[in-house]
């Protein structure tokens, strides 16, 4: 074989193999590729930027960084996050169970200026689920992408080019397949509000990123017709995480607040 002939049949071969990793890519099954990494024990990081917007006043509301633990299904069965910005500051969260007797923990933020002199932790043994909402803030991200429910009707109701999908979902679609919406206090909110998103996919067709946007049509007064921008990135799906409470000798269930020291939820 001439050397021209070769190099010609090198280059049809190395096409041919790029087209067929190209179609494996563009056809890989998203939903059946996360349900084969959850597991309890195993979860994925993230980051996040969220945006609130008023017409021409846009600013940076608050970041995020932390881990999700999964439960077999998808949701959330642990969370550690750490927020920076925002009105009160540098906070971070810590919680667990989605069932009856979840229990979270904050430190820093507001509850931090109520907190016991000497302790860095406020329990909360009262909730009955994982409120994440509360824990985390109202400008959070709706859509878990670690609920195969939920990636299933993203990918079908969005417009899929490449490695992206776009489109757009009312809250009552989303809350009737995720969870993660059910435990959030978004589901009292108008069902109708229409939430747009962009989920990007990675070549093994896990998601590496999810920008959200929806205009609050109900809610605080403050923002009504305000709109939101949530930009979350996921890094090591499927890798062994560990979320543990912290010291109890640094964690009070007692707040002092307005100078009375023993305040604390009904038990």
């Amino acid at each position: 074989m001439s050397t021209r002939r070769m190099i010609t049949t090198l280059v049809a071969c190395g096409a041919l193999l790029a087209g067929a990793a190209l179609a494996q890519v563009v056809t890989r099954d998203p939903v059946q590729a996360l349900k084969a990494i959850l597991a309890p024990g195993h979860g994925m990081h993230f980051t996040e930027t969220t945006t609130l917007s008023d017409g021409d006043d846009e600013r940076a509301d608050r970041r995020r960084k932390g881990i999700f633990e999964f439960d077999a299904k998808g949701g959330a069965k642990a969370l550690d996050v750490t927020t920076t910005g925002g009105e009160h500051g540098h906070e971070r969260v810590i919680g667990f169970n989605h069932d009856i007797g979840g229990t979270s923990y904050w430190s820093g933020g507001l509850i931090g200026k109520w907190l016991k002199k000497g302790k860095t932790w406020w329990k909360d043994s009262h909730q009955l689920h994982l409120w994440h909402t509360d824990l985390l803030g109202y400008d959070e991200q709706l859509v878990n992408p670690a609920e195969p429910a939920t990636l299933a009707v993203l990918l079908k109701n969005g417009r899929r080019s490449g490695d992206t999908v776009t489109g757009a979902i009312t809250f009552e679609k989303l809350g009737q397949v995720s969870r993660w919406v059910e435990h959030s206090t978004h589901a009292g909110w108008d069902p109708d509000t229409r939430l747009a998103y962009t989920v990007t996919l990675t070549s093994a067709g896990l998601v590496s990123r999810v920008q959200s946007t929806f205009t609050f049509a109900d809610g605080l007064d403050e923002l009504v017709g305000r709109t939101l921008h949530v930009d979350t990135r996921y890094s090591r799906w499927g890798g062994k995480v560990s979320i543990k409470a912290p010291d109890p000798r640094e964690t009070t269930t007692e707040l002092c607040i307005e100078g009375i020291c023993d305040w604390r939820l009904p038990s």
